[in-house]
């Protein structure tokens, strides 16, 4: 099944040169990876902001989660991206091969841990050509990266969209606890992350809350290069428009400059390099 709020389902690999066997050769394994495919809304050949240097970004489509800030809301469903496969991704990364090796690639969304498998194999594939992986996630679906997931991943991109879980829950209409516990996950294993958090007048922008998105980075240790404070804007509304959605937050005022920079005056104090 796959559609708005739902997981996709990926079809089973096709299973071929087994002859009853359970070893499976190279040549069948290679046969396997090459059949996995998956949904993937979009790609950006030049991104400049969703990681170090030059990034490939795929924008993997479908999410659990429905923010009110959503500046991509067109990826929330699997039925808004191209059935891909695997090998056909790797295509479009080895022709941006040669501009990506001070950068890399970033699987994004939507959110890109809906399709665990996909993405597995989009990483496996990433790391053989020498290429720095990043992912950009919620964290909500932490409980679908598996350690090999993880062992192929430089760099999370995780979002920690509030510290209050009342907060959290308008803003996102799920639960915060996953998101921590995999933020925890991750510090333990010693990954590394940019944490995210966007600041929201009117929404997430109050002090304690701040403080308290602050206090969990800091927490979470060496493993987090730094925090990005990033101001809420309204890019998104003429998307949610065109879907024939209304736009929650129509009567929400940009984040201001001495705003934004004064949240990330918190996170220093807390002891976070924040930019």
């Amino acid at each position: 099944m796959s559609g708005c709020g739902g997981f996709v389902r990926i079809s089973p690999y096709p299973v071929r040169g087994l002859n009853g066997m359970s070893e499976i050769n190279d040549q069948a394994m290679k046969e396997r990876a090459s059949a996995a495919a998956g949904h993937v809304h979009s790609v950006e050949s030049a991104g400049m902001i969703d990681g170090p240097g030059v990034r490939f970004v795929v924008f993997l489509a479908g999410c659990p989660l429905r923010c009110v800030y959503c500046h991509n809301p067109d990826t929330a469903c699997s039925s808004h991206g191209d059935f891909r496969t695997v090998e056909s991704v790797l295509e479009d990364v080895r022709r941006q091969r040669p501009f990506l090796r001070r950068g890399g690639v970033t699987f994004s969304g939507g959110e890109p841990m809906m399709q665990p498998r996909f993405l597995r194999a989009l990483l496996r594939g990433c790391r053989e050509m020498g290429l720095h992986t990043a992912v950009d996630t919620s964290g909500f679906l932490g409980v679908n990266a598996d350690s090999e997931i993880l062992d192929l991943t430089d760099l999370w991109l995780l979002d920690i969209k509030s510290s209050d879980p009342d907060t959290y829950r308008r803003v996102t209409g799920v639960e915060l606890q996953p998101t921590l516990d995999f933020a925890r996950r991750l510090a333990a294993a010693g990954k590394r992350m940019w944490v995210r958090f966007v600041l929201v007048p009117g929404l997430t922008d109050e002090a304690g809350n701040i403080d308290g998105v602050a206090a969990i980075t800091a927490e979470l240790g060496d493993a987090v290069e730094k925090a990005e404070v990033l101001p809420f804007h309204q890019l998104g509304r003429a998307k949610w428009e065109s879907l024939g959605k209304t736009y929650p937050l129509a009567d929400t005022p940009p984040a201001g400059d001495e705003e934004t920079e004064a949240a990330r005056e918190r996170f220093r104090r807390a002891g976070v390099r924040c930019e």
